[in-house]
């Protein structure tokens, strides 16, 4: 593997870590003085601020776009669901770039585009910053990632349900299966209970489930 720098000097680096799950690497050169930036993990994109995508769309070489928050919490099918959702324009290309906001911290990895035709429509998607913080200190230190699982099938729990339920609104997941020998089965959660907090936290939705549950260190 070779880092090429913007002003063309050319670095070998090896890989330390990848992590199939969201898509991201650590890689390692050798050297001193690099400038850098930092991962923001104490501020909160909010819907409408403006950002900056940077990357390489096709090829073409380093590239700035702007646009704003559009979402945040997205789940776009992945093993992941907790995306920023950025109109700043993401092309092929674009993927592990960096996402600034006016103050120029890293808020988020560029990572995904949505798209029906190969090229960017206006609908990008960014690993928020806290989340690629942990899983690169992570890959830092072992190489790998260990996600939080329970083994359970889970889904929404919709107004229908709360009511026949008994529940006041509707929110948390319900468990529509369990994994034989799975973390959920040993700790005694059966089809169709519902999940409504995790280590004290209230879970809105499935997806905040998954969320919660994959932020959990493994064994916890």
């Amino acid at each position: 593997i070779t880092v090429t720098l913007k002003d063309e000097r050319e670095l070998k680096a090896r890989v330390v870590g990848t992590d199939e799950r969201s898509d991201l690497a650590v890689l390692k050169v050798e050297g001193r003085n690099f400038p850098y930036v930092e991962f923001d993990t104490t501020t909160k994109p909010r819907v409408g601020d403006w950002v900056i995508a940077i990357g390489n769309p096709f090829g073409l070489g380093g590239s700035a776009t702007a646009g704003i928050v559009s979402a945040e919490g997205r789940d776009i099918g992945g093993q992941l669901a907790n995306f920023i959702q950025i109109d700043a324009p993401i092309n092929p290309g674009n993927s592990g770039g960096p996402a600034f906001d006016l103050s120029g911290r890293v808020i988020g990895v560029n990572t995904a585009i949505f798209t029906r035709t190969g090229g960017n429509i206006g609908i990008g998607f960014a690993i928020p910053a806290q989340l690629a913080d942990q899983i690169t200190k992570q890959l830092m230190k072992t190489g790998r990632v260990a996600y939080g699982w329970l083994g359970v099938t889970i889904q929404d729990v919709n107004r229908d349900l709360a009511e026949s339920l008994g529940l006041p609104e509707p929110r948390g997941a319900i468990i529509s299966s369990v994994t034989p020998d799975g973390p959920a089965a040993k700790g005694g959660l059966r089809g169709g209970d519902v999940v409504l907090s995790v280590d004290g936290e209230t879970v809105r939705d499935a997806s905040d489930l998954t969320r919660k549950v994959g932020s959990l260190r493994a064994g916890m």
